[in-house]
């Protein structure tokens, strides 16, 4: 719930959509979320990292009805926060941002150092121009310290069946992290629910599982067809996916890929946030149990070496 509205449990993850991963056209990505939008899909999640504002705007162009944005940025000083907010607004067609979020904390320590950027969100809040503050994070100790920050309202954890892509502990303690948020009155909305596609094979169970966490009020889930979207349509809705549906979506499986002109350089190693990539002998490696094909690391790359394919 955002002050009275209520965003739908399915929240339309675009990483999807944008260059970090299938690159589809403004056209092909407006044409998907528009059709989510007229199926009830209410909540849009996005980043500036993403590259998906062009597909968002276009989709929301000529619709009347209502549309919960939630972007994210990594900027950390107050003047770079204060351009990524105004980028949002520009690139959206939003005068009002719903949810703005600091990219990716993991501690109370990285919160401190995020502080001036906050700040900005703060006060951009208090000038109407963004409703709710909050958090992204694949950490336990993320979750914890944005639930004792006063300033804080809203927390997007990584959160999945198997506890994949959470750095500092068990499925276990990510789900005590967030009802200690939850009793502190944050609203959550869960991502990464089948851990970059590691449970793709029991796509059911895997969607069961976050829908039945009573914290979390949605799930962000990345869609990138027709057929995942209608498959995950008919999961939230508790009805059974049509076998065409199933097999289109199934048919579709992605990796990290890694080009042989990789220089073994680091960017990408500090840039992934599930601790999945490492330099061994002048080449960066992918460990794909740990990989939750979230794309950052093809973002950081100075040699575009990576991608997901």
């Amino acid at each position: 719930m955002l002050g009275k509205r209520w965003v739908s449990r399915l929240c339309f993850g675009s990483l999807g959509l944008g260059p970090l991963h299938n690159n589809l056209s403004v056209e092909e990505g407006a044409a998907l979320l528009r059709e989510a939008f007229e199926q009830g899909v209410n909540f849009v999640d996005t980043a500036e990292l993403y590259g998906t504002y062009p597909h968002i705007r276009e989709a929301l162009r000529g619709y009347d009805g209502e549309v919960i944005i939630a972007t994210k940025s990594y900027a950390s000083g107050y003047e770079e926060m204060a351009q990524s907010l105004e980028r949002a607004r520009r690139e959206l067609d939003r005068d009002v941002i719903e949810i703005f979020l600091l990219h990716e904390q993991e501690s109370s320590h990285t919160l401190r150092g995020h502080a001036p950027a906050l700040e900005y969100l703060v006060e951009a809040k208090e000038r109407g121009l963004v409703e709710a503050v909050g958090i992204s994070t694949h950490t336990v100790a993320g979750v914890r310290a944005a639930a004792a920050h006063p300033q804080i309202e809203i927390i997007s954890p990584l959160i999945n069946l198997t506890g994949v892509g959470i750095v500092d502990g068990s499925r276990e303690d990510m789900l005590s992290a967030m009802e200690f948020a939850a009793s502190m009155g944050k609203g959550l909305y869960g991502m990464k629910p089948l851990a970059g596609g590691h449970l793709s094979g029991k796509v059911e169970s895997a969607l069961e599982f976050v829908l039945a966490i009573p914290t979390l009020a949605s799930v962000a889930l990345g869609m990138k067809s027709r057929a995942e979207l209608m498959m995950n349509l008919s999961i939230f809705a508790g009805k059974p996916v049509p076998q065409e549906i199933r097999q289109a979506v199934a048919a579709a499986d992605r990796w990290l890929h890694i080009d042989d002109w990789c220089t073994g350089c680091g960017s990408c190693v500090d840039a992934c946030p599930s601790r999945a990539l490492r330099v061994v002998g002048g080449r960066c490696q992918v460990d794909r149990a740990r990989c939750v094909l979230c794309g950052y690391c093809g973002a950081a790359c100075p040699d575009f070496a990576l991608k997901i394919v």
